[in-house]
């Protein structure tokens, strides 16, 4: 299975992973099989992991300072707060 960011969606990437997961706990799959199921599956976590990346980037969250409100990109806004992003 070869995934290419530009043409699968998350949604579609998290389907084809839960499908992975399910073929791999029924046991049913020979040992080969398995180690490929197992491949794409990684695969296709670091793509979502990768699209979320993207997403957080885009994301901005208003904090209330002693200035009054301002923008921040998401993750600074955690920092800010001492959240982990």
């Amino acid at each position: 299975m070869e995934t290419n960011e530009k043409s699968v969606s998350f949604e579609e990437a998290m389907e084809q992973l839960e499908t992975i997961v399910a073929r791999l706990e029924s046991g049913d799959v020979p040992l080969e099989t398995a180690i490929e199921l197992f491949q794409d599956g990684m695969k296709l976590s670091q793509l979502c992991g990768s699209k979320l990346e993207q997403v957080e980037r885009r994301i901005e969250a208003l904090i209330e300072t002693p200035d009054g409100v301002q923008r921040q990109p998401f993750a600074e806004a955690h920092e800010i707060r001492g959240e982990e992003a």
